[in-house]
């Protein structure tokens, strides 16, 4: 997480890269930042076969070990970002082949795999091993391991979130407003925060369509 937002904080960015449901997962969670933390382009998930496989399985995606570099160079991936592998097996060819050539590029690499020393563990320069043993359904690996790598992603994402300020306590100050309970969460936060009333607290967020800058400007308001 150091490594992740020292980045983040230098203007990088956070890659996610999967295949079949580890890929969904890291789509899920990269969608969940823009809504939730007000922050867009920044938490990018990659899916080998493309947003085709985002509904359907892509036959032998998974199975190209040059494609998934192919498609982080489409977002000019450098060495100013952070790559996570995301791999219930710890085997899968596109997540390996490229958490390989991004290292061989200078991309910081982690990974969260779900059986003990696999050979993107000890690819990637910070491996997550979340050992769930055999599943319930033998080789559907959407149940055990993807409920553990949800909840990996979950704390990677919202740790980093955190440490780059876009929350205040444990509130989304930062987060879109794009429906009538988000403002009224909104105007409820500035109550709270602000010690305002109801009506004054829905003029504040209003003008400035943000919880931090309410805040914010609320403040020098009051201290000038």
């Amino acid at each position: 997480i150091t490594t992740l937002v020292t980045k983040m904080k230098e203007g990088g960015r956070l890659f996610y890269i999967g295949a079949g449901t580890s890929g969904r997962l890291g789509i899920l969670d990269a969608s969940e930042i823009p809504p939730t933390y007000g922050v867009h382009n920044t938490v990018i998930g990659i899916i080998a076969g493309g947003d085709t496989a985002i509904r359907n399985a892509v036959e032998f995606a998974e199975d190209d070990t040059t494609q998934a570099w192919k498609d982080l160079s489409a977002y000019n991936i450098s060495s100013k970002d952070f790559l996570v592998g995301i791999a219930a097996s710890g085997t899968t060819p596109y997540v390996l082949g490229g958490i390989r050539t991004a290292k061989e590029n200078g991309v910081s690499t982690g990974c969260i795999v779900c059986n003990s020393g696999s050979i993107i563990a000890s690819e990637a320069d910070f491996p997550v091993e979340l050992v769930t043993g055999p599943e319930f359904v033998t080789g559907s690996t959407r149940m055990k391991a993807g409920t553990v790598q949800k909840m990996a992603l979950n704390m990677i994402s919202t740790t980093a979130m955190i440490q780059l300020g876009k929350v205040k306590g444990n509130k989304m100050v930062e987060m879109q407003l794009s429906n009538n309970k988000l403002w009224n969460r909104a105007t409820i936060m500035l109550t709270q925060e602000l010690g305002i009333s109801k009506e004054d607290a829905l003029v504040l967020i209003q003008q400035h369509k943000s919880v931090k800058k309410a805040i914010k400007a609320y403040h020098a308001q009051t201290n000038a």
